[in-house]
């Protein structure tokens, strides 16, 4: 795990890379690789990479080359089948000089070209220098867990990992976009190629950047995809024995380190699957950690120390308190580069910072399962909606909304009028792809009526919906209902909000690198062929999977009902009515009637209701963190032209710096 930057000369008019330039990009990365910092330049090109070494500690500095030096890398991410593909190439006549996973892409380039990302089990941003084909390849793993940023100025291509870095260059344009903040105020974040700042792109998981000719062609190398018709499967005991047994594998891949590699442990089921796979199928030490809150609604320990016990695990336990997510959600604002309309990032950002202290640099995760298995309350949702609206008068369907939710204080099912009214959206619309996100995205888009009467008239022109649209698979129309669902989140809410500003950002802050085997694409590929209804029988979500580990894990927690990671939001900020410094400087009216993006008047209603706590719902909340995290990212990144520095935005609005 490492950080990524460059330049490439796009035309005659963009000026040769200098060393001087490149050392200014990767040293904004410190935090991602601040175990050595590694430099090539070749007339029109040069690449710069920051290291967080975890295999052949001593031999792996980047940029990697080939035999002749005619092809050049730097690389942030892992290769999992790295040994595999070494054994393969080097049976195909290939040299090594290192032992790290980074050198098989260069020759996995000369072998395969273009196609050399096919043969990657891993997660990846990768840029690649062909010095005789002057060719500069940008590649993104499949579902987008390693981030890679460009823009186009002044004749030049800059690249790299965070956006931070980019604004090295005093003179690249920061400007926030409205059109793509407004995607965040709808999907949680501004879907790719799109960010929130104006000319800065993110290459969209899964593709493939080449500059030609002055131009940048990008294109597709790995989708999800779903049968088109009934699936022939075997039984539902088989597919579940196949699927661990691929997990298994998963798991051991990923374990590939020289290092030690730690876990997170939530209490729920995915990553207390992978928890039990490290212990019952490796020789790895098991060492996990995890969040608890102080709040019940949030806090999961109870079902933690339950796997804790069963497993015997060497465990610490971060406890997150409100204070702690106000103080330090600046900082991971700062790192996730982006509004953000949850403070869920911030105590994942702290708990990477102790598993630092720890002395780990890697740990599992069970995220991406939910995507993979339909184990959102999102999916059941649909599935008892698109029932109900095949009899819209009848009054017992409605009602099995309420086996929904259990872990929320405040339920949307818990008024039957409120539940009625509410769910109903979106019944004239049931073959709309995105018929399952349709209430989700229009209560996080109640936030667009913050927006100053400018910026609601600029966004109004544009529909968010149509720009999702326009990325979706022909074949869409022709998958079964849920297969729909899946691939619309895992575009959407996976790839933009959950493995960047939740992942890939808040663990890279404390140089945490953060591995994903339910993400292993074998897996995916694995179950999205299954029928929709191993995965989602009746209301059990997750059911092939369950199956898959039975007797594994304790019964309490192999069938416990879906526990989504959440952490308090607007009250997190205040104490007894009193916020922190920084907080009542940015929410004062005339800081945000300066910021242009927001109605300075309905700003200090909504900042009043959360200060009194009478903010008790998703839309309020959303709108809060939403507004106070686009402020921090317009004052650190536009204001203060991203120079600032991480842990010093507070102090610095306290005193009007």
């Amino acid at each position: 795990m490492c950080g990524i930057a460059g330049i490439a000369g796009l035309s005659p008019q963009g000026s040769s890379p200098q060393r001087g330039e490149l050392k200014e990009m990767i040293e904004r990365l410190h935090h991602r690789g601040p175990d050595g910092f590694g430099f090539y330049e070749d007339g029109q090109v040069g690449l710069a990479h920051a290291r967080l070494s975890i295999i052949d500690l001593e031999g792996g500095n980047q940029p990697i080359h080939n035999e002749d030096h005619s092809v050049w890398v730097v690389f942030n991410g892992e290769i999992f089948n790295y040994l595999e593909l070494r054994a393969e190439l080097e049976g195909c006549g290939h040299s090594f000089y290192t032992h790290s996973d980074t050198e098989v892409i260069v020759h996995l380039y000369e072998q395969h070209g273009l196609e050399f990302v096919q043969h990657l089990n891993g997660q990846f941003a990768i840029a690649l220098w062909d010095k005789r084909r002057l060719r500069l390849i940008l590649a993104r793993d499949r579902t987008g867990i390693r981030p890679v940023f460009y823009t186009l100025h002044r004749g030049r291509m800059v690249f790299a990992s965070e956006i931070k870095a980019l604004f090295a260059d005093r003179s690249v344009p920061r400007r926030l976009d409205p059109v793509a903040l407004a995607q965040v105020f709808t999907f949680w974040s501004a879907q790719a190629p799109a960010t929130v700042f104006d000319g800065v792109l993110s290459l969209p998981a899964g593709h493939l950047l080449e500059p030609e000719d002055g131009k940048i062609d990008i294109r597709k190398c790995w989708d999800w995809e779903f049968p088109e018709s009934g699936v022939a499967a075997r039984p539902v005991a088989e597919e579940a024995e196949a699927l661990r047994a691929l997990l298994v594998d998963a798991v051991r891949l990923q374990l590939r380190a020289d290092v030690p590699v730690g876990a997170y442990l939530s209490g729920g089921l995915d990553s207390s699957i992978v928890t039990t796979l490290i212990k019952h199928f490796t020789d790895t030490p098991l060492r996990t950690f995890s969040l608890t809150f102080e709040d019940n609604e949030f806090d999961e320990s109870e079902f933690q120390q339950e796997l804790v016990r069963y497993l015997g695990t060497n465990h610490t336990a971060v406890h997150c308190r409100r204070t702690d997510i106000g103080a330090a959600f600046p900082r991971a604002v700062w790192h996730a580069e982006t509004p953000i309309v949850r403070t869920a990032p911030t105590p994942l950002m702290l708990l990477s910072e102790r598993v630092r202290a720890e002395g780990y640099k890697v740990v599992l995760t069970g995220e991406g399962s939910d995507e993979v298995f339909a184990g959102y309350d999102l999916f059941k949702q649909a599935k008892v909606r698109r029932f109900w609206a095949r009899s819209p008068q009848s009054e017992w369907r409605p009602r099995l909304l309420e086996r929904l939710y259990p872990h929320l204080k405040h339920s949307p099912v818990a008024g039957r009028a409120f539940t009625q009214g509410f769910f109903r959206q979106g019944f004239d619309a049931l073959q709309s792809p995105w018929f399952a996100h349709m209430l989700r995205w229009n209560t996080t888009q109640r936030l667009w009526q913050f927006f100053t009467p400018e910026v609601r008239a600029e966004v109004a022109a544009v529909d968010p919906f149509a720009e999702v649209a326009s990325r979706l698979p022909a074949a869409i129309s022709r998958w079964a209902p849920l297969s729909r669902d899946q691939y619309v989140e895992a575009h959407t809410l996976l790839s933009g909000y959950l493995l960047n500003s939740q992942g890939d950002r808040m663990a890279m802050a404390n140089s945490v690198e953060g591995r994903f085997p339910f993400l292993d694409h074998r897996v995916i590929e694995f179950a999205n062929r299954l029928p929709p209804h191993y995965k989602l029988r009746a209301l059990d979500e997750k059911y092939v999977l369950k199956q898959a580990v039975r007797g594994l894990l304790p019964e309490r927690i192999r069938k416990r009902i879906k526990q989504p990671y959440r952490a308090p939001d607007s009250q997190s900020f205040f104490v007894e009515g009193r916020p922190p410094e920084y907080v009542e400087a940015l929410f004062s009216e005339g800081r945000v009637r300066e910021s242009g993006l927001f109605d300075s008047l309905a700003v200090r209603k909504l900042y009043e209701k959360c200060r009194t706590g009478r903010a008790i719902g998703f839309a309020d909340n959303m709108a809060f963190v939403g507004i106070l995290s686009a402020l921090l990212v317009e004052e650190m990144f536009v204001r203060r032209n991203a120079f600032l520095g991480e842990a010093a935005l507070p102090a610095a609005l306290a005193v009007g710096a």
